[in-house]
Parts: C-alpha cells; structure tokens; sequence
C-alpha cells in the first residue's frame, strides 16, 4: 500500500530508529512514546489489522510476538531474567480501539510501572 506511513518507513523513504529487522518484520521507537520504552513491531506484509489476516498470517503474527520477546530481552525488560521487570504488548484493531496508522503492527512498552485498566 503506497500511503501507509509504515509502507513508507519499509521502503526507506521514512526514517525510523530501528530496533531490530528480519525477512519478515521490522521494529523501531515510536515518535511519540506513551512509555519510556515504546517500540512498534510491524510485518512487512501490508495487513491493514488483525481483522485482514488470513489462514497463511498465522506464522507471520506468532514471529512478531517472537520478536517482541527477543527485543524484551535485549532491553532487560524481562520478567524471565528479572521477576521485577515487566512489558506490555498491545495491538489496537480498528479506529474505535485507537488505530490510527492502518498496518498491523504491535506495541511493546515498558519502563515504567503499568496500570489497568489501560484504557
């Protein structure tokens, strides 16, 4: 999808602060963080949300649960290393859960003491 800003970011033509890449998905820091660690984790197949995922998604959407963990990892945000540490992985689908940029992609926050309910 031409215009999808995330679109734009794979190809380059956006920069990002990029976290981590792969032949499948992409992660780099929010512009505008809601958490002191606030990292976007996208496909690079153009999904517009989980509601656009087929039968053939389901590897590609378990690897970017994957690779939130490893980038968790790597950012000692990990309750497996340190049972005090903790994140948040969050995918908002559809405008009325608070999409706004329509390609899938997943939040991962951290840094700071989380509350429920979030929204």
């Amino acid at each position: 999808m031409s215009e999808c800003i995330f679109c734009k970011i794979l190809r380059g033509e956006i920069p990002s602060r990029k976290v981590y890449e792969d032949d499948l998905a992409y992660a780099f820091h929010d512009i505008n963080p809601v958490a002191p660690i606030h990292i976007l984790i996208i496909p690079r197949k153009h999904l517009s949300g989980v509601h656009e995922m087929s039968e053939e998604d389901r590897a590609l959407v378990g690897h970017l649960f994957w690779v939130a963990r490893r980038i968790a990892e790597d950012l000692e945000l990990s309750p497996a290393k340190d049972p005090t540490r903790g994140y948040r992985l969050v995918i908002n689908s559809g405008p009325q859960a608070g999409q706004t940029v329509f390609h899938l992609h997943l939040h991962l926050l951290g840094g700071r003491e989380m509350t429920w309910p979030p929204g």
